[in-house]
């Protein structure tokens, strides 16, 4: 549907032309209506599907046509770097009118932002703790405020802001218009939804956690001494100017990017110890094409939105499957095609079991010529603790999808199921339907069968003199 038809003012409309924009999304044709409308939201979406100018646009237009000169409009955000997005994408839309939008959020001196404070922004973009910190001070009153929206629920709450976010919610007008925005859904959504939206509009573009059809999933098993040869062979070999990484801690976050200088690839990290002055710099440095690689961890990545930005790299699995899903959506945004590459450990395997619940297809396993873990049953490894039956995945050697793998890397028979696995290591006998009988073989623990397990034979004595008796 073409913008011209969702009654949005003209200054807005000249202002998405100006975008490159000319038809709404999925999303923002069904948002920006109910919006205009009035109605509270609760709003389900892919990242990069436009869902920040589908209560942008929408709000714009409101704050316009009622000449409202006073804060009226609050966005929270869960992370400083989200919110100097949005905030440039507000400016970039009202950019036709004298509407002034303001950034709230922590790492920033606090003076500034009260001296924008003063100048009575209609828009307010902040983080819970800085937003609070300011109403605290009394810098910063929310009555007034009657429009407000929660960009990354799910985030906010996996960061532990439910109370920052009841207390604000306490303070603005009771009348209030409130939109919730969410790429993952699940009770505790649900839950806040309840709280605090009345009779909300239910949009849902897509099922829980699901991510753009445009991303292509691998993962390339590997032993963690391993990794970093690995990784650097995948950055060699592909031809994308930049590549996201991700890692589970701020330690790891530097030294990666260390180790990655060390070998000739321009590189950084960013993280929540760093200031906002280095987190800016990086940024830039990594939008223009300055910085090749960009090591990040999943806090300090939201909000990075880098135009068709063609790879991310799970050097460390996130132990979330929420956290995987918003880190493969910086790849893959506004129709453009997107590759996300994980590296896994043997011992792992239940992670991406966790991921694959919520994608439509699981993950590719692709072991690298020269790079497979060193333990010879590391495939039947992994595989037990990643495949349901229906599941198939790219194979070393003969077979149909499921079957076993033997020592020297090949399926020795098709299919899953009560087959026995052969092999030093492996186990025999017959599964039950609720598990392996206690007749199996495990040869992996110093060939003990059931029956010449150690005190056994006493115990089994034992338990038969007692059953008798």
């Amino acid at each position: 549907m073409s913008f011209d038809l969702l009654g949005l003012h003209p200054s807005l409309l000249k202002a998405v032309q100006e975008k490159g924009y000319s038809d709404a999304t999925a999303i923002q044709e069904k948002a920006i209506p109910a919006v205009l409308a009035g109605r509270d939201l609760i709003a389900g979406a892919q990242t990069g599907t436009g869902k920040t100018a589908a209560y942008t646009l929408p709000l714009l237009h409101y704050l316009i046509e009622q000449s409202l000169a006073t804060p009226t409009v609050l966005v929270v955000v869960p992370t400083r770097e989200l919110a100097l997005q949005i905030r440039t994408q507000w400016v970039a839309y009202a950019k036709n009118t004298s509407i002034r939008v303001v950034a709230l959020y922590g790492g920033a001196p606090m003076r500034p932002q009260i001296e924008s404070l003063r100048r009575n922004p209609q828009v307010i973009v902040a983080t819970p703790g800085r937003l609070m910190d300011h109403v605290e001070r009394r810098t910063l009153a929310l009555s007034g405020i009657t429009k407000v929206v929660l960009d990354e629920a799910d985030r906010m709450l996996d960061m532990g802001f439910l109370p920052d976010i009841t207390a604000l919610m306490e303070r603005v007008s009771p009348t209030r218009q409130t939109l919730l925005f969410s790429a993952t859904f699940d009770g505790s959504i649900r839950k806040l939804a309840q709280s605090f939206l009345t009779d909300p509009m239910d949009i849902q573009m897509s099922t829980e956690g699901a991510v753009s059809d445009a991303i292509s999933h691998r993962a390339h098993p590997v032993d963690a001494s391993q990794k970093l040869s690995l990784l650097t062979h995948i950055i060699d070999q592909t031809v994308s100017d930049q590549v996201l990484i991700f890692v589970r801690t701020k330690t790891m976050a530097d030294q990666l990017a260390k180790q990655l200088k060390q070998h000739g690839q321009p590189s950084e990290s960013i993280h929540g110890d760093k200031s906002q002055g280095q987190r800016l710099r990086i940024l830039n440095g990594f939008r223009s094409g300055q910085t090749r690689l960009l090591v990040a961890t999943d806090v300090a990545a939201r909000g990075l939105d880098i135009p068709a930005l063609p790879m991310v790299v799970n050097y460390d699995l996130p132990l979330m499957p929420e956290d995987y899903i918003h880190r493969i959506g910086r790849t893959g945004r506004a129709g453009s095609t997107g590759v996300a590459v994980s590296l896994v450990m043997v011992n792992e395997g239940h992670l991406i079991k966790r991921i694959n619940q919520r994608l439509t297809a699981p993950i590719d396993i692709q072991p690298v010529d020269g790079y497979e873990p060193q333990d010879d049953q590391w495939m039947r490894r992994l595989m037990r603790a990643v495949a349901p039956p229906s599941f198939g995945y790219r194979q070393r050697g003969g077979g149909g999808a499921g079957g076993g793998w033997n020592k020297g890397g090949e399926r020795d028979r098709g299919g899953r199921g009560p087959s026995s696995w052969k092999g030093k290591g492996e186990r025999t006998g017959e599964k039950s339907g609720t598990g392996w009988d206690r007749r199996v073989d495990w040869r992996s623990r110093g060939n003990k069968t059931t029956s010449n397990r150690p005190g056994f034979a006493k115990r089994h004595q034992q338990s038969t003199a007692t059953a008798k008796t």
